[in-house]
């Protein structure tokens, strides 16, 4: 059963920013590349997926990463690679100032993110918005794998019951559902104001 909520746990890309698909169009375009290509690859490539998670989870150096991504794409230069699939990121305010309002209502927030390093945020960013980051590739795992999950849950000093859980996929909300959290599955700002309304209360 689910109890008071006491914490709000997000994730970065695709709901504290622009869908991530949007940055990787954006690169492909850039790059002369059919829009989806990125997308189809980390859907359809086993392999391709495979070096992403190496590299969330801290397996792989970036330039490494960035090599072997490099040539599954046929591009010459593998150079700043990375940084070129994520700069058509921009941040959502809406989402952001949820979390700003969050905190200030007294409620702990988290940022749980599948990223290779806390280096590539704003560091006043996280300072001034959540009492807690967690980065999968620092803490080597990822979401959905369920000790992830529990040891944010153990750095907000809460129990699963009492956090909501907010992430663009599926499979990530269904991880921190099966330990007991509640999960909004992200898809538009108003959408996601609209269920935290109901699930705590926030003046959103």
């Amino acid at each position: 059963m689910r109890g008071v909520v006491k914490a709000l746990i997000f994730d970065f890309g695709g709901v504290l920013t622009n869908p991530v698909w949007e940055s990787f169009a954006h690169f492909c375009r850039e790059e002369g590349l059919e829009e989806d290509k990125v997308k189809r690859m980390f859907r359809e490539d086993p392999g391709a997926l495979a070096d992403l998670r190496e590299l969330e989870k801290g397996e792989v150096e970036e330039a490494e990463f960035e090599r072997r991504f490099a040539e599954r794409l046929g591009l010459a230069s593998s150079e700043e690679l990375i940084e070129r699939l994520f700069v058509g990121m921009t941040p959502l305010e809406e989402m952001i100032e949820v979390v700003r309002v969050a905190r200030a209502a007294g409620l702990k927030t988290a940022l749980l993110s599948n990223s290779w390093s806390v280096d590539h945020y704003d560091r006043k960013m996280l300072d001034e918005l959540f009492d807690v980051a967690v980065i999968s590739g620092e803490v080597g795992m990822h979401k959905p794998e369920e000790e992830i999950y529990r040891l944010t849950v153990d750095k907000l000093g809460v129990e699963p019951s009492e956090c909501v859980f907010i992430d663009d996929l599926r499979e990530n909300c269904e991880g921190a559902e099966a330990i007991g959290m509640t999960a909004i599955r992200h898809r538009h700002a108003g959408e996601t104001i609209e269920r935290l309304k109901t699930l705590t209360a926030l003046q959103l």
